[in-house]
Order: C-alpha cells, then sequence, then structure tokens
C-alpha cells in the first residue's frame, strides 16, 4: 500500500475538504483526488461519499482512518530509529500576531535554527482571526494569537507568560509629562491594531467604562508604522511594552502611564500534530520552553519614561 496515498487520504479526512488536504501537502486538487481513488482501488472499497457535495467518509473510511494514522505513525517511529542521526529538515508554517512579532518570537527563531539547522520557515503575520482560519484549514503549523483556536485535530496551550502588557506611547514633544490621564488621551488621534482586535476592543472597552469618546480611532496592523506615525504627531500608539521600550531607543517617543491601564494581551499558542510527524510538537515544546527561561523585559519605575534623543546617543 502506497504510504503517498495513505497520507494524502488522512489528510482528506482531517481536515474534511481535497482542497484542504492539498494545500497542506502542495498538491494540486486532481492529484489529490487521483491519490484516494487509487488507494480505494486496492481493497476495491469506497472511503469517501462523493454523491453530493457535502464531505462525508464512509464507515469503512472511518475505519480506515484509523489504520492511516496508525500507518504514519509507524513510518515515523521507522524513520528516527533507522534514520543517521543528522537532523531531518524541518517544514514549519508558523504564525503570529504583529505583537509577538516584535517581542520574543524572533530570538526564539533564531534558537530554534541552532538546534535545527535544516529549518524551513515559511512565517504569516496577521490578525488573530486570521491565524486561527488557517490553522484550521490546515495551512499553518503553528500560530501564536490573542485567542485560541478550536476544532478537530487543533491543539491549544496558553503560553508560560504573563498576558503582554500593552501601554500607550506618544511623541516625546506633545507629551512632556509621562503621566497623564484617559480624559486627556481622548482628544487624541488613537492608533492600535486591526478592528474586531483583542487589542481594539480593549482599548474602545476603556474609554468606554470611562464614560469617554476617544477623538478618532485608527486601526494599524504594523507596530512600526503605528509608531512612526506617532514620531510625526500623528497621535497616541498602543503597542505592547516589550516592542515600544526597543523603540524608544531610536525615536522621539514617550510611555505614558494612565490609571486604569491597558489591559494586558492573552498569547495563545495553537497547532495541529501531523500523525505522521512529532516535529510540531516538539516545536512547541521548545517555544514553551523558550518562553520560560526567558527573562521579562526589564521595567521602569511607574511614572518614569525612557527617552534617548539622538543628540545623546551621538555624545556617548
Amino acid at each position: 500500500m502506497n504510504l503517498r496515498f495513505v497520507e494524502a487520504f488522512y489528510w482528506v479526512a482531517t481536515l474534511k475538504s481535497v482542497r484542504r488536504a492539498a494545500e497542506k501537502l502542495s498538491l494540486t486538487q486532481s492529484a489529490m483526488s487521483s491519490c484516494i481513488a487509487a488507494l480505494e482501488e486496492e481493497p476495491d472499497v469506497m472511503l469517501l461519499d462523493r454523491r453530493d457535495r457535502q464531505f462525508r467518509l464512509t464507515i469503512a473510511g472511518m475505519r480506515f482512518l484509523v489504520h492511516a494514522q496508525r500507518m504514519l505513525e509507524l513510518q515515523r517511529e521507522a524513520k528516527a530509529e533507522m534514520g543517521s542521526g543528522t537532523n531531518p529538515a524541518v517544514p514549519l508554517r508558523l504564525g503570529a500576531i504583529e505583537s509577538v512579532l516584535h517581542s520574543w518570537l524572533i530570538p526564539w527563531i533564531e534558537a530554534l535554527r541552532s538546534e535545527r539547522p535544516a529549518l524551513a520557515l515559511e512565517l504569516t503575520v496577521e490578525t488573530t482571526p486570521m491565524l486561527l482560519e488557517q490553522i484550521r484549514r490546515g495551512t499553518l503549523d503553528l500560530a501564536f494569537a490573542a485567542l485560541p483556536s478550536s476544532g478537530e485535530g487543533v491543539r491549544t496551550r496558553p503560553l508560560p507568560l504573563p498576558p503582554m502588557e500593552m501601554v500607550f506611547v506618544g511623541n516625546a514633544k506633545l507629551h512632556r509629562r509621562a503621566r497623564c490621564g484617559l480624559d486627556e488621551l481622548a482628544g487624541f488621534d488613537l492608533l492600535t491594531f486591526q478592528r474586531g482586535s483583542q487589542p481594539h476592543v480593549a482599548l474602545l472597552d476603556l474609554f468606554r467604562s470611562a464614560k469617554l469618546v476617544p477623538k478618532r480611532v485608527h486601526a494599524v496592523s504594523s507596530i512600526s508604522a503605528m509608531t512612526q506615525l506617532v514620531e510625526g504627531g500623528f497621535g497616541v500608539a498602543t503597542p505592547p511594552r516589550s516592542a515600544a521600550q526597543r523603540l524608544l531607543e531610536h525615536r522621539e517617543l514617550r510611555l505614558l502611564v494612565t490609571d486604569p491601564p491597558l489591559p494586558p494581551l492573552p498569547v495563545f499558542a495553537s497547532y495541529r500534530s501531523d500523525a505522521g510527524s512529532h516535529a510540531v510538537d516538539e516545536i512547541v515544546r521548545s517555544a514553551l520552553a523558550f518562553i520560560a527561561d526567558t527573562e521579562p523585559p526589564s521595567r521602569p519605575p511607574r511614572g518614569k519614561s525612557r527617552r534617548v534623543s539622538a543628540s545623546k546617543k551621538s555624545m556617548k
């Protein structure tokens, strides 16, 4: 029995779609259909019910799915036992929200590359809803997002860190004082992430609870673009503290302290586990271990701000 055909059937059954399975295995839909048809010829039994457009496994298909998973797991174990001891190529389709990208993601990828020199990375930076949909569709292996994913074959784990602290960042020339009230910020244009995202909703809820209406709220997907606009005097941004502190060293920005502060941003790891490989499970464990061992960034005293102007840096 051709294991390529077995793997094709496994992913069609798991993702409940020939098209999604074809995307997963980088095949055309016609090639996927041919694999399933060839697999059905050998035992001369129908595995998929093709009588209408709705996806269904036959009784034989449901029974064979159990065997398919075992066969792929056995193949993985045989490869591991008979391998040469060198690290195999590890394809990883990774997705993350912008806030994670600007905090610990890049150092972790660098550490992961040291562990797995043959890592083949496909990195997608998107909103939480888009990432969760791609995990469900099987077009991503692992996603770090602000909400947990769900669905058959999808696992989710919270990260071993407190929720990511979000802060207000203003133009250092316009905001002479680090501490300011929400009523003062309501007079500025506010820049946050995409509409419907957790930071966007949390920002609106914060002002709503204070019975205030911000002047305008802009949705900007890039932290870099967000802070550049603030530096140009456009308004006040709401990035994660970890990203803001690095940007303060190079731009005329100031952290603004408010009471109450912005709600923190939770982050979850959602991933699919391939029956034929434990690579994603191992990579998730690597990420969780890296995060647990990483010291949180140093935080300046409340009410203080960090700003290094270009003139001061040139004197060092």
